[in-house]
């Protein structure tokens, strides 16, 4: 029959299919290490069910042929408003890590977010990037001589951006790592972290933790001092600091919980971006990631003002699977399935997409559009 969809794989046809084929593949801890979250799990569950609130309104009789789904970040052109977010140690999903992701997100050009807990050096992952827009991830601990060091690295090796996680003065409550008493490999390597690469290393690091004294008036300044990058704050919730962003001439903003990784209890980044939205039109690039299954999902964050989606978990499934072809066949699911809501709602370009093509189920059963 006309326009059926080619099945790339006929035993992964949806991310979540991709999710079940990739925990029969990996340890049981080292599934729970990627896939669970802080607390009770409760803002990890909501990052997704929050999708399912909106539902799509559809306009009809519209020109969809030759639908574009590009996009830009970073000043460069994208396939579709899909990147890949920062998430630590790909090589627990597969022997070729960082490497693999980096070369798929390089093959179906789209960004790709560093982590500073990568298991592969920001050089050799940058290596596979060709033209891509590539970003690096900072964390600050209390020594900022190795976030300083980091950044240096970054912007010395051609990475567009970093994006400054500022949900980190502490780490998350975390408790399946406590109940499977988790601990990284010992042969495992983090190679932008330390200078000294072995676990005595990596431990002397890690003591001496995150840096709970950072802030707006001291952070930001010493941020632009030390590079001249754009700067993505990563971990905002509310417009108030959405519009500390714009105050503070940023590049970017992230919304995002960690993957419900952190602070458990904190609204969905769906819903978070509702509220960031309006604050942000015409002012500042608003990205989000956090519960993204779906080409739908995508669409639905693009409708309430996000330039782009970063998916996390997603890519580590993709390696879990199948490697760097698991990794790419996670991007071309979600790529047909955006194009094809796209094209279900009358959407020929990504600046057709608004809140107008999005309503919320009210408790009276009445279907409100936004």
């Amino acid at each position: 029959m006309a326009n059926r969809a080619e099945r790339l794989d006929p035993s992964v046809l949806t991310i979540q299919d991709l999710a079940k084929a990739a925990e029969a593949r990996i340890p049981a801890i080292v599934r729970d290490y990627f896939n669970e979250g802080a607390g009770d799990l409760v803002t990890l569950k909501d990052n997704s069910a929050a999708f399912d609130r909106y539902k799509l309104r559809p306009r009809v009789l519209r020109d969809v042929d030759n639908v574009d789904t590009s996009t830009t970040i970073f000043g460069t052109s994208v396939a579709f408003p899909l990147g890949f977010a920062p998430a630590a140690a790909h090589r627990m999903a597969h022997p070729e890590g960082e490497m693999a992701t980096s070369r798929a997100a390089a093959k179906q050009n789209i960004p790709m977010c560093l982590s500073s807990w990568a298991t592969t050096s920001l050089e050799d992952v940058i290596s596979q990037a060709g033209q891509n827009p590539y970003a690096m991830q900072i964390t600050f601990l209390r020594d900022n001589s190795i976030t300083k060091g980091i950044i240096a690295r970054a912007e010395k090796a051609g990475y567009k951006a970093i994006f400054v996680s500022v949900d980190l003065p502490i780490l998350g409550n975390r408790l399946n790592e406590s109940r499977n008493n988790f601990k990284f490999p010992p042969e495992m390597k983090f190679p932008n972290l330390a200078e000294d690469e072995t676990e005595a290393g990596l431990k002397n690091t890690y003591q001496r933790g995150y840096d709970p004294t950072i802030t707006w008036e001291k952070t930001i300044p010493w941020l632009r001092q030390n590079t001249k990058m754009e700067i993505w704050l990563k971990g905002v919730y509310t417009a108030a600091d959405v519009q500390l962003a714009i105050d503070y001439k940023l590049d970017g903003v992230i919304i995002s919980n960690h993957g419900g990784r952190q602070l458990d209890g904190v609204p969905a980044t769906l819903d978070a971006l509702r509220e960031c939205g309006p604050v942000a039109r015409g002012k500042i690039p608003l990205a989000i990631d956090g519960g993204i299954r779906r080409g739908a999902d995508l669409f639905k964050a693009i409708a309430l003002g996000a330039s782009m989606c970063f998916v996390g978990r997603i890519p580590i499934w993709g390696l879990a699977y199948n490697g760097e072809a698991g990794v790419e066949l996670a991007v071309k699911i979600l790529l047909d399935e955006f194009q094809r809501t796209m094209m279900l709602t009358g959407c020929k370009t990504i600046k057709d997409i608004n809140e107008g093509h999005l309503a919320v189920l009210e408790a009276n059963g009445v279907l409100a559009k936004l």
